[in-house]
């Protein structure tokens, strides 16, 4: 009830706000829209739509069920909208089957340790701190964890066999969080998206909280939940947290158990009632872009005069801010941000450069067309790919902005080190996409006679673009970061002495305009004026250091490869078809998934390669078939005491029996292969005496050691099989089972295996 009633009062304020908002954005738009802006004309091309038809990675891994604590395998399929899909099987997915978990990583931290996520746990209930070495919650099943971490949704435990699937799967975990934390606000959409911001921004700003705001990610509705949960959380957690009983990893999962319920109770009502806001002010769009349209010149006209009024007051405070405490640090943040920026941008030209290099050693010394295909199909995803692109996030993540971020309140740099490594992938996908389009212009036109002098031509033009673009968006990327850094200083410094004489200046405005000129937005405008000098020369003359690869906008003119530029609109080129090969089957990207796409007589491709794993029985088509205890412990402490007898005699039954019984439900098809041979060969636990080594046979024996025996089902029917044991004197484990009185086997239709090394005692009927 309490969330409830926050989220209605929270959505209430908010509204108010955007409806303001939206209003400015609409007339900042038609504004831009009819006066024209200019700008440099980047000199890559850019591709519109560059991951249909793919998906990003599929693969097994196994997931921690919290509603029974144990470890079971799924296979898990990251389709290019980057949600997270957890399936039983592979077959489930391949089937079209709806996906168990479907997880949204925006606002969520991929982990790769443990310990650093016990601290952030630990510091998510104030007083109830874990001792020093204590056992987490949950213990990990094999020493290489992958974690989903979020401040108030649920937690998500993963892991892997190998440390090189933990390094794959960390990238594409990483990737998934980047994407959906960058993809819920589209640029270019010039009304709802700058209105959303603003409102948010401002909202926050009357809550006296100023800066950058590291949960202003996903979808609105997700960061409006944010927003509630910003100042609903720690209520919740005051009032609640005394009162949790239980030892100290019980209360943190009771906890987390918690949060997670309120979070998703207030991000369900703040999905209906944003919603109803952004129909309400779409439906107003219409007349209010006519009105503006129509009197666009006295609207600017009204705006100056009352701007230049509020200037003569804020200036003469600005400028003294300025000089004593903002001018001082601006080179400072400026290094800060660009050394770590331009070595990942220097990383991603490197990166491509070898990737361009490869293919030409490739089609010089082999000369098939086919596999040159394979090869420009891999490129085309280069910039999509975690793996290869993980050397380029990793140098932005070295940005640290030190004593800064505390003297300009900064929140903490996550805000520019994503910002920055999207712009990355992009720059990245424009030179491969501009490459592929002049390869294919000069094949066309010169044919391909002379491969090797073709890539390379175009690989020097695409190097020579890709420079100047990464200097003009790495320019434009600190000039807003240090925007970013220095307003909500000056904002928080100006806004106790302007706050008072701002409401006068609403009398010059017009009642008309009164919807697109609020004086709070032209105080921001003004500020913005006084620290935008200073910011330009910083920038300025860092590009004349050589060192950062800066360049100045001058050098290169606008529209000087016009010819380039008719290929904007021209599709990706299908390098496999092109070269005479078949779909590759998925060799062009390491892997096929799904069935999409058949009407187009290809599979969808995967961008990032399967993992194939060396003596590691992957992957399981059936969560019954993940290993026990032995390969993966299932839990420790204090409540894996209490359900130690239980597991020993039931820990690989069907999930069901993790529990208490559950009530009788109506029969149901099964979903899988594996569930269909189950109903026909059930799987019944026993346990064998195995003679001593050496004893031969004995009365009653068949030939090669076989042995009547009995088996009584759980029905009370009794069969009689024959035991054998094989003969093959090679098996390790051999002496193990010879000298071991008793064993675990399990019977299946045909033979007998046992559970600690599947030695096999066939079975003769």
């Amino acid at each position: 009830a309490g969330g409830i009633s926050r989220t209605g009062d929270v959505m209430r304020e908010f509204s108010a706000v955007y409806e303001q908002q939206y209003a400015v954005a609409l007339f900042n738009s038609v504004r831009y829209e009819i006066e024209g802006g200019g700008g440099t004309q980047p000199q890559l091309l850019h591709r519109k739509d560059p991951l249909a038809g793919r998906t990003i990675f599929s693969g097994n891994l196994f997931q921690y069920l919290e509603e029974n604590r144990k470890w079971r395998n799924r296979f898990v399929n990251v389709p290019n909208s980057y949600a997270i899909h957890l399936y039983e099987t592979r077959t489930a997915h391949e089937r079209g089957l709806h996906p168990k978990v479907t997880i949204n990583c925006a606002g969520y931290k991929a982990l790769t340790s443990l310990d650093e996520y016990m601290e952030l746990i630990n510091n998510s209930l104030p007083g109830i701190k874990a001792k020093v070495g204590s056992n987490p919650f949950i213990k990990c099943a094999t020493p290489f964890p992958l974690i989903l971490w979020h401040p108030y949704a649920r937690h998500h435990y993963f892991c892997v066999m190998t440390e090189k699937e933990q390094k794959k799967w960390h990238a594409v975990l990483q990737d998934c969080v980047r994407h959906s934390n960058n993809a819920g606000l589209p640029e270019n959409n010039t009304v709802q998206t700058p209105a959303f911001t603003d409102a948010v921004r401002l909202y926050r700003q009357a809550k006296g909280h100023y800066g950058t705001w590291d949960m202003m990610c996903g979808e609105p509705p997700q960061i409006l939940a944010n927003l509630v949960m910003e100042s609903l959380h720690p209520q919740v957690r005051n009032v609640i947290g005394p009162r949790l009983k239980g030892k100290l990893q019980q209360r943190q999962r009771h906890w987390m158990l918690i949060s997670d319920a309120v979070y998703r109770q207030v991000a369900s009502q703040t999905a209906g009632q944003y919603g109803a806001l952004v129909q309400a002010c779409e439906s107003r769009k219409a007349p209010l872009d006519a009105r503006l349209r129509t009197d666009m010149d006295q609207v600017v006209t009204s705006k100056e005069h009352v701007s230049n009024k509020i200037r003569a007051l804020v200036m003469p405070k600005a400028e003294q801010l300025l000089r004593t405490s903002v001018q001082p640090y601006i080179s400072s943040i400026l290094e800060a941000l660009m050394e770590p920026t331009s070595r990942g941008f220097s990383e991603v030209r490197e990166v491509f450069f070898r990737e361009l290099v490869e293919i030409s050693k490739n089609s010089a010394n082999e000369g098939d067309k086919e596999k040159l295909g394979d090869n420009l199909e891999r490129l085309s995803m280069l910039a999509f790919h975690p793996v290869k692109m993980q050397s380029c996030y990793e140098k932005v993540e070295e940005l640290n902005l030190e004593g800064l971020q505390q003297r300009f309140e900064v929140s903490g740099t996550s805000v520019f080190i994503s910002r920055a490594q999207i712009l990355m992938r992009e720059q990245m996908d424009n030179a491969v996409y501009t490459f592929e389009q002049l390869l294919h212009q000069s094949l066309e036109n010169q044919g391909e006679e002379d491969m090797v002098k073709t890539i390379q031509r175009c690989q020097d033009r695409v190097l020579k673009k890709f420079d100047y673009d990464s200097s003009t968006v790495r320019k434009k990327f600190f000039r807003e970061a240090l925007l970013q850094i220095i307003i909500p200083y000056m904002l928080q410094q100006l806004s106790p002495s302007c706050s008072a004489e701002l409401p006068h200046f609403k009398e010059l405005i017009f009642e008309d305009f009164s919807r697109f000129l609020l004086v709070d937005n032209m105080f921001e405008e003004v500020v913005l004026q006084s620290v935008t000098k200073d910011i330009m020369m910083a920038v300025k003359e860092a590009a004349v250091q050589r060192r950062h690869n800066l360049y100045r906008d001058s050098i290169i003119l606008t529209n000087s490869d016009p010819n380039l530029h008719l290929l904007e609109d021209s599709p990706s080129v299908d390098w496999a078809t092109k070269f005479g090969g078949e779909d590759a089957n998925g060799s062009a990207v390491d892997g096929v998934d799904g069935v999409e796409g058949k009407a187009a007589g290809r599979k969808r491709k995967q961008v990032v390669s399967m993992i194939q794993l060396d003596g590691v029985p992957l992957p399981y088509e059936s969560c019954m078939e993940v290993p026990g205890v032995e390969l993966i412990p299932e839990e420790d402490g204090e409540a894996a005491e209490s359900r130690k007898e239980e597991d020993e005699e039931e820990e690989d039954d069907d999930e069901e029996e993790d529990g208490a019984e559950p009530p009788p439900e109506d029969p149901k098809s099964p979903d899988s292969v594996n569930e269909i041979r189950g109903l026909i060969n059930p799987v019944l636990e026993m346990t064998v005496p195995l003679k001593e080594e050496g004893q031969g046979e004995g009365e009653g024996e068949g030939p090669d050691g076989a042995e009547p025996t009995t088996i009584t089902a759980e029905d009370g029917v009794q069969e009689e099989v024959t035991l054998r044991t094989s003969s093959n004197t090679d098996n390790p484990c051999r002496a193990t089972h010879t000298s071991s009185p008793r064993h675990r086997l399990f019977l299946y239709s045909h033979y007998v295996r046992c559970k600690c090394c599947d030695f096999n005692l066939y079975l003769k009927a």
